[in-house]
């Protein structure tokens, strides 16, 4: 037998499909234009809903942004379950993140949202305090040893500094190199960081 369209399966679904429209959309809308520059109007045009809607499913502008920067950190390419499974960590990070840079890939939706957010107070809050429950908690998880958050900080600091400096800037020397090239120079740097006893040989 047929479910109606009326039944609570059916409304479920349709509501979950609704808060996935706003979701896209507005992930779409604060990576091109940053947490100032997207307006619920616009994220709701785009979506197919109102920006009435938009506030019942996310209860405000804020609300909406901290889901997805949230969203943005679901299928991690650099913090990845399989990267952190391999018993070589260091290449395996320095492998994910080299790929993500390449020249012709597109920047990641994460990093252009805080890119170009990092304007907005309201919006570096927000996340920060994401980052610090997903990326953060994740990356000091996989490190052992002492100063392992502060470490795991570092790291996150260096990924998003190549970020910067080779897929948004293409400064030459890192956009142009080689990537196995690079792959071996960001090995023993991510090493320093996060493998057991390195804040140790530093002191």
């Amino acid at each position: 037998m047929m479910k109606s369209e009326s039944s609570p399966t059916s409304r479920a679904a349709k509501a979950d499909a609704t808060r996935a429209a706003i979701l896209a959309s507005a992930r779409k809308a604060f990576a091109e234009h940053g947490y100032d520059g997207a307006g619920l109007r616009g994220i709701a045009e785009a979506a197919g809903v109102t920006a009435m809607m938009v506030g019942r499913y996310f209860g405000s502008k804020e609300g909406l942004f901290g889901e997805v920067v949230t969203d943005t950190m679901r299928d991690p390419i650099i913090l990845s379950q399989g990267n952190l499974d391999r018993a070589d960590l260091s290449r395996a990070f320095a492998e994910g993140l080299v790929k993500v840079t390449t020249q012709g890939q597109t920047p990641l939706d994460g990093f252009l949202i805080s890119f170009r957010s990092a304007g907005s107070e309201t919006a570096t809050r927000i996340a920060r305090e994401r980052i610090a429950q997903v990326h953060q908690a994740t990356a000091t998880a996989a490190i052992a040893g002492d100063h392992a958050s502060e470490r795991a900080a570092l790291f996150l600091a260096l990924v998003a500094g190549v970020q910067m400096m080779r897929q948004m800037l293409e400064l030459e020397p890192l956009a142009k190199a080689e990537p196995g090239v690079l792959v071996d120079l960001l090995t023993p740097v991510i090493a320093s960081l996060i493998e057991p006893g390195a804040a140790d040989r530093t002191q």
